[in-house]
């Protein structure tokens, strides 16, 4: 009987191990993908004011019921096809937040963009 239990045991521990030792967790750039995914099908869009650009990382600010609010996206995980050859003539943006968090925002993702139109082509 107690062979029986420290088999059952071992095997449960060997399981665990193998389990937690083949899961993959996700990289900060899946993540960050996974983030913009989300945004992108749930997100409200409004107006955004890009107010610096230090490639690849694009700093800009929105209001969203009165409250202003200031945001950096990396957009290096980005098509480089998608974005502007000169982000410097780009002022006034497009984006999509999160309406149960406005914070959590976008101004460019894979499957949408909030860049005007002539800058992207």
């Amino acid at each position: 009987m107690t062979l029986v239990l420290a088999a059952v045991g071992l095997a449960v521990v060997v399981a665990v191990t193998l389990y937690l030792w083949l899961r993959q967790r996700p990289s900060p750039a899946e993540l960050e993908k996974r983030r913009r995914d989300l945004i992108n099908g749930i997100g409200k869009m409004g107006d955004a004011t890009i107010t610096d650009v230090q490639l690849p990382l694009v700093s800009y600010t929105y209001s969203v019921r009165g409250i202003e609010y200031q945001a950096t996206q990396d957009v290096s995980g980005i098509d480089e096809n998608l974005l502007p050859a000169q982000w410097g003539t780009i002022v006034g943006v497009g984006l999509k937040y999160d309406p149960r968090n406005p914070a959590n925002s976008l101004i460019v993702s894979e499957k949408w963009s909030g860049l005007p139109k002539k800058v992207n082509q």
